[in-house]
């Protein structure tokens, strides 16, 4: 019986178009598919395609825009795709007509992209362009600046699959004891009043009661996102996430935090620091329990179901209880992996390599314009800081006896405090672009 759900054909935020390169193309994987982006120089406009060249099936990720005619180019025998995928130039080709009588068996597979809210948004079926011109964007109400809100984007690859993601998401009960210290206080658990709202094939809603009033929803297939209002006085904070399938064990967060308040330290605050002291802390607190969880789940489902493997007798669980019921209802309980010819083993290994499940720059840093930024500036700073405190070493030693103690007093002193900001730079921020062991037990 095939499911009811179709998750090709349906938009798909891959990435914030901040952390987008325009001068080299960039590969990214959605529901087992390898795509590459790129950015024709004649367009405003990212563009999409499946990563094969039609010719001999390489990576066009692996290629480059060419300069004169800014198409993009695949490297292992030079052909050239305009924006629509269709074949412009064969190096070895003996006639040119070659190229233009067979332009639709020549074709690489693009895609139907929008760019919105910051996002450059793909649908990932190329035979529905139509249903996809027809689709609206699932998009949020709270990236809107005429509204007064401002927001900031974040993107980190994920040890562990889409449904795990879209659980973890949508259990607040988690945070005081999975983000304690980080986003909350383990004293700070209690129980949840969770009410479902609305429960239809393609939304689901739920509110939380108390003394600020949150609001859940979950858009089938990623968008999940909170809504949360403070007293009366219009204060609105929001955490919209797409929870993004990506292959087996494997998934990608996009994420956008906005509100209608404190835009100036929203202007003041780098992107980069809050990207390493607080959203990467967050998703590392979360990787090392649900990647086992999920094995153990796995597992599990071999000899039963969730509904016995798992213990839910609260109302905190209540939006889990939701989202799995519509899976199993719409989706069959799975994901369409063998549509793209993808065989899932029965149970995922359960990875014991602390840091490559926590890989910061694998994960995120490599993919973020701004932490990539950083970084060089970090690694820059750490051998300006270096070479001088040698050379100043140096030169000091070099200095007559009568103006060691007047002038080279004073430079060795610097030098010395540039030695303890290299060792910042090189011990405590740098590490934390790559990987920060994140253990439970000592928080």
């Amino acid at each position: 019986m095939k499911p009811e759900f179709n998750f090709f054909e349906h938009w798909y935020p891959i990435i914030p178009l901040e952390d987008l390169d325009p001068k080299q193309p960039t590969s990214v994987t959605l529901l087992g598919l390898r795509l590459v982006i790129w950015k024709p120089k004649s367009s405003e406009t990212f563009q999409v395609f499946l990563d094969r060249c039609p010719h001999r099936l390489a990576p066009l990720s692996e290629g480059r825009i060419d300069d004169e005619t800014g198409n993009l180019m695949c490297s292992y025998h030079g052909w050239q795709f305009d924006e629509q995928g269709i074949c412009t130039h064969i190096p070895q080709a003996e006639n040119p007509e070659l190229v233009s009588k067979n332009k639709e068996n020549l074709c690489a597979v693009a895609l139907p992209v929008r760019q919105q809210q910051d996002l450059l948004w793909v649908w990932p079926d190329a035979k529905s362009r139509e249903q996809a011109a027809n689709t609206p964007l699932p998009l949020s109400p709270q990236i809107d600046a005429t509204q007064g809100f401002v927001w900031s984007s974040f993107v980190r690859d994920l040890e562990y699959d889409w449904e795990t993601l879209v659980e973890n998401v949508a259990d607040p009960s988690h945070v005081p004891f999975a983000h304690h210290g980080v986003q909350g206080e383990r004293k700070q658990g209690r129980p949840i009043a969770f009410k479902i709202v609305q429960s239809t094939p393609n939304l689901i809603e739920g509110v939380i009661g108390g003394p600020f009033q949150r609001k859940i929803t979950f858009e089938p297939p990623c968008r999940l996102e909170y809504a949360v209002s403070f007293g009366g006085d219009g204060k609105q904070l929001g955490l919209i996430t797409y929870c993004i399938p990506v292959s087996p064990g494997k998934s990608r967060i996009v994420a956008q935090f906005a509100r209608n308040y404190g835009q100036t330290l929203y202007h003041l605050k780098p992107r980069w620091w809050d990207h390493i002291t607080n959203r990467n802390v967050v998703l590392d607190g979360d990787m090392v329990l649900l990647q086992q969880q999920e094995s153990f789940l796995q597992q599990a489902k071999s000899t039963q179901s969730w509904k016995t493997a798992y213990k839910l007798p609260t109302s905190a669980d209540r939006l889990i209880i939701e989202f799995r019921n519509w899976f199993d209802r719409y989706c069959h309980g799975q994901l369409p992996w063998s549509e793209v010819g993808i065989n899932v083993p029965p149970t995922p290994n359960i990875n014991n390599d602390r840091q490559q499940t926590l890989d910061r720059y694998k994960q995120h840093t490599q993919h973020c314009s701004s932490c990539r930024k950083a970084l060089l500036v970090v690694q820059r700073l750490q051998a300006l800081l270096l070479v001088y405190f040698v050379i100043t070493v140096g030169a000091v030693a070099l200095l007559p006896d009568e103006l060691r103690l007047y002038v080279g007093l004073p430079l060795i002193v610097i030098a010395l405090l540039g030695l303890g900001a290299y060792a910042w730079l090189r011990f405590w921020l740098s590490p934390r672009f790559y990987f920060v062991d994140y253990i439970h037990a000592h928080r």
